[in-house]
C-alpha cells in the first residue's frame, strides 16, 4: 500500500526545514574551530521520524571534512535544542551527520569523461589525415 501523500509532503518540508536551520547554523552560529566552511546538501529524514541523516559538503580536505564531522558530532545536542527552539516543536529527531562527497565525485567524472573525448578525438584526427594522405598507388618504372 503506498504511502499517503500528505505524510510525504510533511515529511519533504520537515527535511527542507531543518536542511535551512542547520545551514544557517553552519553559516557563522557553531564557534567550534573544527568545524570548516561547509553546507548542507540533504537531510534523509527516517520514515518513523525517529532520525535525520544531514549530509555536509565540506570546504577542504579529507582532514578538514574529519575535523568538521567530529565538531558537527560533538554539537549536535546544541543543533538539536536550536531546531526545537527554532520550530517549536515538541520532538527533533536524532541527528546524524555525514560527509557528501557527490560532488567531489562528479568533477572526477567530469574530468575522466574529458580526458576520453580528448583521446578520442585525437584518434579520429589520426584517422582522417590517414584518409586524406596520398597513398603511392602510381605505376612502377
Amino acid at each position: 500500500m503506498p504511502e499517503p501523500r500528505a505524510r510525504t509532503y510533511h515529511r519533504n518540508r520537515v527535511a527542507s526545514t531543518f536542511s535551512e536551520e542547520i545551514g544557517a547554523m553552519l553559516e557563522g552560529e557553531l564557534s567550534d574551530p573544527r568545524i570548516a566552511p561547509a553546507y548542507v546538501t540533504e537531510v534523509v529524514l527516517a520514515p518513523g521520524g525517529k532520525s535525520a541523516r544531514v549530509f555536509v559538503a565540506v570546504h577542504g580536505g579529507e582532514d578538514a571534512e574529519a575535523s568538521t564531522l567530529a565538531g558537527l558530532m560533538t554539537a549536535r545536542g546544541f543543533i538539536r535544542s536550536q531546531i526545537r527552539d527554532r520550530m517549536g516543536v515538541r520532538h527533533v529527531p536524532e541527528l546524524t551527520f555525514a560527509i557528501d562527497r557527490s560532488e567531489r565525485m562528479t568533477g572526477r567524472m567530469d574530468e575522466l569523461l574529458g580526458r576520453l573525448r580528448k583521446r578520442d578525438k585525437k584518434r579520429e584526427d589520426k584517422a582522417a589525415a590517414e584518409l586524406l594522405k596520398p597513398h603511392p598507388a602510381g605505376p612502377k618504372p
